[in-house]
């Protein structure tokens, strides 16, 4: 049974920063991709950030490049994203998701809204 587990949302005036963390469990592959993404109100979810486990590449919407930062503590089953210099922009439901091609596990979502 695969777990995914966001913490770390919040409330935060522009240009201050946030830490998300994803707690996974139950995922045995090896071979996979980390991701991050998000919903704003009315709009649709959107990827943000992702990051392989096959040699740490990373990806990062344009929106974020420059301000977001994703890791992985593989040792710890767990996923990061820092996010600084924060936008109203940036408000809405922040999910963390796991799989290769696909991703078909998801955690429950973090808000975070940018005032």
């Amino acid at each position: 049974h695969v777990q995914l587990v966001e913490s770390g949302g919040g409330s935060v005036q522009a240009g201050g920063s946030l830490r998300l963390s994803c707690a996974a469990s139950g995922y045995t592959y090896n071979r996979n991709c980390m991701a991050w993404f998000r919903q704003a109100p009315g709009k649709e979810r959107e990827g943000v950030a992702a990051i392989y486990s096959d040699g740490g590449g990373t990806y990062y919407a344009d929106s974020v490049k420059g301000r977001f930062t994703i890791t992985r503590d593989n040792a710890k089953s767990t996923l990061y994203l820092q996010m600084d210099n924060l936008k109203p922009e940036d408000t809405g439901i922040y999910y963390c998701a796991v799989g290769w091609i696909d991703f078909p596990y998801w955690g429950q979502g973090t808000q975070v809204t940018v005032s």
